[in-house]
């Protein structure tokens, strides 16, 4: 892995930090999720299992991935554990559709993520760029698998969405120090030097 400037190297380090945390965090909301649907929607177990299959297996390739980056485990580790499995638990009592709705939340605000990293890794570390690339590709089949198990969303669904969609984006931002927000704004400044050249 190449030389980086200072700052960067903090960002990567809180990169793998805030994604190794949003593994461990989906990891519990599947969890409860499968504890709850095994009871009362037995239909919806086998994706979830897959799905919790997926991202344990993410959430070891971030944490094979912190020494050589000089990262750690997010303090605030059990506050998405606690949370994850809070939602997990209490989007399953709502039935087949809140767990999809959940997922899709979820998974919609990972994927945006995602792409801003994948953007900043790009030219500063080849290695996490080709292992986020690697998991977007099962993100993204997540989301689009939720999103065809959600029938007619409705209002309650859509506001359910939006919610779990912003705490999510929250912990991001929180877990990141904001870096979250700057790679985001670099994203949309060199697509926008795409458009005009």
């Amino acid at each position: 892995m190449a030389r980086l400037a200072p700052h960067d190297a903090l960002t990567v380090a809180r990169i793998v930090k805030v994604n190794h945390a949003g593994e461990f965090g989906a990891i519990r909301i599947y969890s409860a999720q499968i504890l709850v649907a095994s009871r009362l929607w037995p239909d919806c177990v086998p994706s979830l299992s897959e799905m919790l299959g997926h991202e344990r297996t993410h959430c070891a390739a971030f944490r094979a991935a912190m020494p050589s980056r000089h990262s750690r485990p997010c303090r605030v580790m059990q506050f998405w554990s606690l949370g994850g499995w809070l939602l997990g638990f209490l989007t399953a009592l709502l039935g087949p559709q809140g767990i999809w709705a959940c997922t899709a939340a979820v998974e919609a605000a990972v994927h945006r993520h995602l792409d801003d990293q994948l953007f900043f890794l790009a030219e500063r570390d080849g290695e996490l760029h080709s292992i986020v690339l690697a998991i977007r590709e099962e993100e993204l089949a997540h989301l689009h698998h939720a999103e065809e198990q959600l029938r007619s969303p409705g209002p309650l669904l859509d506001l359910l969405r939006s919610m779990i969609s912003v705490a999510t984006d929250c912990l991001i931002w929180l877990s990141t120090w904001g870096d979250s927000s700057r790679m985001a704004h670099a994203l949309r400044a060199a697509k926008c030097t795409q458009h005009i050249g």
